[in-house]
């Protein structure tokens, strides 16, 4: 089966690396450049025959009349997230595209994991009450309520708040989603209860936001909202910055320093320098690292090669895209 990897940039060099680039050679015939957006008419007359792409982070979005030079392309393997960017002409053309996100969910959900246990102690105040020896001998410090039957709600319910449900279920917490394309049938099965945004806020002790980076979440969650928080309570953020009415979370933040904001997503990112994010006590800033990195970013290719092989022997398959999908995908 002739193949290729397109992808612009270098970032195919990590996510294919440790090997993962041989064993697609050795399941393939392997076009020997890479293809980018830069050289693929060059190269357009050699790929005529070209069957499946493999591709990461940076993969082209393919004009029609490119894809009318790979008239016997049949599917896209995409180590990466989103395929928001390309994958829509590729899908009406009948190419089938598949995609890692779902690996691309782990790291997240381990992360947000983390995170979630932590705040129910309250970790991230007491370690900055600590800090100081004044306060540390003045007591008393901030302590949580610990995570034995807190409520603790997930905003969204895709792959990396379904991934973070299973991660959670060893611990005895009460975990309720709000996520209004998920079936109570489902949500049952997950072992969750659906609730609203505004009783989330209310009533959980940890609010973890997961929503896809589309227009109809941005500015979603609002000063409204974070004003209903418990006292103690804890918001965190991966999912994206602009899901969130930043001024009026700060204000919020300044009114109450009971409460902690874990964000690893801002808009823009980084804050400007003059952001109050950088000098509220109550607020603690990561550079959006909850995603894949390091060697965490080869698991999405060993996702894409055994989606592959999947694939091509006519087996179910797990993470394949449709164009339905893309309504409701960040």
């Amino acid at each position: 089966m002739k193949a290729a990897l397109f992808c612009n940039g270098a970032r195919h060099e990590d996510v294919y690396g440790e090997g993962r680039l041989e064993k697609v050679r050795a399941l393939v015939e392997l076009y020997p450049e890479v293809i980018t957006s830069d050289n693929f008419d060059r190269h357009a007359p050699q790929l005529a025959g070209l069957e499946v792409v493999f591709s990461t982070w940076g993969m082209p979005t393919l004009s029609a009349v490119q894809l009318q030079k790979l008239p016997h392309l049949k599917a896209v393997f995409y180590a990466a997230g989103s395929v928001q960017g390309f994958a829509r002409p590729l899908l009406e053309r009948q190419v089938q595209v598949f995609s890692a996100w779902s690996a691309n969910a782990v790291p997240v959900a381990e992360f947000s994991l983390a995170q979630i246990l932590l705040s129910c102690k309250r970790y991230f105040l007491n370690t900055r009450a600590c800090a100081d020896p004044q306060r540390r001998h003045a007591g008393p410090l901030p302590v949580g309520k610990g995570g034995y039957g807190e409520r603790v709600a997930l905003i969204g319910a895709g792959m990396i708040g379904r991934t973070l449900i299973h991660l959670l279920k060893p611990f005895n917490l009460e975990v309720v989603v709000v996520d209004p394309y998920l079936s109570d049938e489902v949500a049952r099965d997950l072992g969750v209860e659906k609730v609203t945004l505004e009783e989330a806020f209310r009533t959980a002790y940890v609010i973890s936001n997961h929503l896809p980076n589309l227009p109809a979440t941005v500015g979603l969650l609002n000063g409204s909202l974070f004003r209903l928080m418990r006292e103690g309570a804890t918001f965190i953020n991966t999912g994206r910055g602009a899901q969130v009415v930043e001024s009026e979370l700060l204000e919020i933040l300044r009114q109450r320093p009971d409460l902690t904001a874990l964000l690893d997503v801002t808009l823009p990112e980084p804050p400007d320098k003059e952001s109050e994010f950088y000098t509220l006590g109550n607020v603690f800033l990561s550079s959006h690292i909850a995603g894949s990195g390091g060697d965490e970013v080869r698991r999405m290719a060993d996702y894409m090669i055994e989606e592959f092989q999947r694939w091509q022997a006519g087996l179910p398959l797990r993470y394949a895209v449709t164009l339905e999908m893309l309504e409701t995908m960040a």
